[in-house]
């Protein structure tokens, strides 16, 4: 049975969905492995690497002479990529269903079985699986590090005979993998850390890191699986309404919040950066999602003119992409570790009876499984 390694084409994807080391993890279940040429040189793997690991290297899985039963992708598909796929094709990777409606509605219509990593299911078992988390790991790190380069000033205390300088001040809202990530970061770097998010469990998280937790006058909201859930309009509005002092005091501001398989929710408003210090820097992962600022773009920064001066605001795109070698190793290995769950005897056959299986299914046999994308293509019609 053939597996594909497809060369990422969409701007700004660096990563690759295996690595030499994950083609020995998938020879050793007696499956075939084909890596189209030059899909790991951004990652710091080229095609002598795979060959070395076992995969064959075709110039396109499309004019190999043999398709792919199980194609293997970081980014989600295109439109044109997925009607190509034949019925019955297994394909593995990030789908972002919310904002890919009509590649989902194709991969459907298609009859590829899809499995979107954003889905897998928080749970023990399924966390050598769990690309949203890996991937979030370095998203964190690496929103820290630009804010840190945009921040005029320094993030740590300094002591000087010139004069004192005081620590940056840096506000992290969402406090899930990314998060946590993000306050381990700017405390490493020497900022006063504080975060936010709507699960109290996360306190302990956060001050066990060094950060400040924020607790507001505000009921907690606790989804499935540690995630958080959406909330009301009017308890979205509240809270903006509580944290907009903790934002204005802030030098840095940086946004993980989201909910998997929809948009980002909005936390944070225009008004609410503009009451921001001059110099200050706003950073939202979330961009590539909807945002969890106003005015967010992702792939752009923007000024933005506040109440004290000029404000960057950050919208982050392809954040772990950034950083292509170690998010590769570790979202190969989520892909590889999934691969194994659903192979036996040599072929992938997913087993709809186990949970994590049936979870992270977002496609098969012509209809889209994951019930909150199936209602958005159908209000989309």
């Amino acid at each position: 049975m053939l597996v594909g390694i497809k060369r990422e084409t969409r701007a700004g994807e660096r990563r690759v969905a295996a690595t030499p080391a994950s083609v020995r993890q998938l020879a050793k279940l007696g499956l075939d492995i084909a890596v189209e040429s030059g899909a790991g040189i951004h990652a710091g793997h080229d095609d002598a690497a795979y060959r070395s690991a076992g995969a064959g290297v075709v110039q396109s899985l499309d004019e190999s002479g043999t398709e792919p039963a199980v194609l293997c992708h970081v980014a989600p598909l295109t439109v044109e990529e997925a009607c190509r796929l034949r019925p019955g094709t297994i394909t593995v990777g990030f789908a972002s269903p919310a904002a890919e409606l009509p590649t989902v509605r194709a991969l459907a219509e298609a009859g590829v079985t899809s499995f979107a990593l954003e889905l897998i299911p928080r749970i023990s078992r399924a966390q050598s699986m769990d690309a949203l988390s890996s991937q979030s790991l370095v998203a964190g790190y690496r929103a820290v590090l630009e804010a840190a380069i945009r921040f005029p000033r320094f993030f740590p205390l300094y002591m000087t005979a010139a004069g004192t300088v005081p620590p940056a001040r840096v506000l992290v809202l969402g406090a899930g993998v990314a998060g946590l990530q993000a306050i381990g970061t700017a405390k490493r770097l020497g900022a006063r850390v504080s975060a936010y998010d709507v699960r109290p469990a996360s306190k302990d998280e956060v001050t066990s890191l060094g950060g400040t937790f924020i607790h507001l006058d505000l009921d907690a909201i606790e989804g499935s699986g540690g995630y958080a859930r959406e909330m009301s309009e009017d308890r979205a509005a509240r809270q903006r309404e509580l944290l907009a002092p903790h934002i204005a005091a802030s030098d840095v501001l940086i946004t993980t919040a989201a909910v998997p398989g929809r948009p980002a929710p909005l936390l944070v408003t225009t008004a609410m950066v503009q009451g921001m210090k001059g110099g200050a820097v706003v950073v939202d992962l979330a961009a590539e999602t909807g945002g969890n600022v106003e005015g967010t773009r992702a792939g752009h920064s923007v000024a933005l003119q506040g109440d004290g001066g000029t404000v960057t605001l950050v919208g982050m795109k392809d954040a772990a992409s950034a950083m292509a070698a170690d998010a590769s190793r570790l979202f190969a290995a989520n892909v590889a570790n999934l691969v194994e769950l659903m192979t036996a005897d040599g072929r992938v056959v997913p087993d709809f009876t186990d949970d994590v299986v049936a979870g992270a299914c977002l496609t098969h046999d012509g209809a889209v499984l994951h019930q909150p994308t199936a209602a958005a293509l159908e209000g989309a019609s």
